[in-house]
């Protein structure tokens, strides 16, 4: 059995835990300390029981507290080489604890692979996490969402997946012009459309939950981003048995438990 749930998820701050029966790992940790561990309490867990924390790039909206965190509890971070070479933000990590991303690798009985997303940071990731039949995939922070991509996360039996603003809200808000152009751009995010598009590629019948995550609160609204997503795979029949949600802002999402 796997346990899933979004512990953060904005622009601000972005947080993922999963446990199987022995095995608790974070999928970032960009909110607070305190926060983190307070959300964990909430699901009836500690940090005293993380196994590790994995990193998908260096953004602070989702490395802020993971240097206090692997220091506080001795946890081990997960990140690329390019990270570990160029992002000096963990603070002093115990070299013990500076572990780099090999495909194929293990932690307890959950086994990992990634794939290279579109994102302006020095090598981002998202990851695919597997324990026996069981599959979760993570994708956020990506401008464009290509065909690799889609053949890693396809039949996942979960999915946190980035839908971050609504084209024509980001179009007609207060951003400056640059920053619009590189938020819809190739090394941007995805829009609740592009989000929909994608996962009718991925969505198979063993996926059981979609959680879309990472929206702007700035462009895009949740029942906005959960009605564009809804429509585009109630059009090709996804979603008969497939719970749909949205990741909230500043607290857990629904559990989501693969059983």
């Amino acid at each position: 059995m796997l346990t899933v749930a979004t512990l953060f998820s904005n622009s601000k701050g972005n947080c993922a835990f999963i446990a199987s029966e022995t095995t608790k790992i974070l999928i970032d940790a960009g909110a607070a300390a305190y926060r983190i561990e307070q959300s964990l309490m909430d699901l009836g867990a500690s940090m005293d029981e993380i196994n590790a924390i994995l990193i998908t790039h260096e953004h602070i909206d989702h490395v802020r507290s993971a240097g206090s965190l692997s220091r506080r509890y001795n946890i081990p971070i997960y990140a690329t080489y390019k990270v570990w070479q160029e992002y000096t933000g963990f603070g002093n990590i115990h070299r013990e604890n500076q572990i780099q991303y090999e495909y194929g690798m293990t932690i307890g009985d959950l086994s990992f692979d990634f794939f290279k997303t579109y994102h302006d940071a020095v090598q981002p990731l998202g990851i695919v996490v597997m324990c026996g039949d069981k599959k979760v995939g993570i994708c956020t922070d990506t401008g464009i969402f290509t065909p690799t991509m889609a053949e890693k996360l396809r039949g996942a039996n979960a999915l946190i997946f980035e839908a971050n603003h609504d084209l024509e809200m980001l179009w007609k808000g207060r951003y400056p012009q640059n920053t619009k152009r590189r938020i819809a751009g190739q090394f941007g995010h995805l829009s609740n459309e592009d989000a929909g598009k994608a996962l009718t590629k991925i969505i198979t019948k063993d996926t059981q939950y979609v959680a879309l995550a990472h929206l702007s609160e700035e462009n895009n609204r949740p029942e906005l981003a959960l009605q564009t997503v809804h429509d585009i795979l109630q059009s090709q029949n996804l979603l008969e048995t497939l719970e749909l949600q949205v990741a909230p802002p500043y607290h857990t999402s629904k559990l989501m438990i693969i059983k």
